[in-house]
């Protein structure tokens, strides 16, 4: 069946940076395209970045554009998340996303000094 394992979250300062995984498996990782949310409380949730398949095209909200850097690793089925100038505001559980469909158990990302 479809598993897919955040990691990566933590406690980091503003300005700092992380870099959240989501490990993939029970389906074609590399036919798929894949996207990261993020929930913070008391707000909907977000959709913050995407990737396609084999061409690794990728998509950002507004809010991180230019901060974040999601990319793709097909030989390990993993999907990454670089988020670099952190604030406050990005604040939020990021969880692993395939097909609208499919989630991971989400990951907490606190951003406070």
């Amino acid at each position: 069946q479809v598993q897919l394992v955040e990691s990566g979250g933590g406690l980091v300062q503003p300005g700092g940076s992380l870099r959240l995984s989501c490990a993939a498996s029970g389906f074609t990782f590399s036919s798929a395209t894949m996207k990261w949310y993020r929930h913070a409380p008391g707000k909907e949730r977000d959709l913050v970045a995407s990737i396609t398949t084999a061409d690794g095209i990728s998509m950002y909200a507004n809010s991180v554009e230019g901060r974040f850097t999601i990319s793709r690793d097909n030989a390990a089925n993993t999907v990454y998340l670089q988020m670099n100038s952190l604030t406050p505001e990005d604040t939020a559980v990021y969880y692993c996303c395939l097909g609208g469909s499919y989630w991971g158990q989400g990951t907490q990302v606190t951003v406070s000094s």
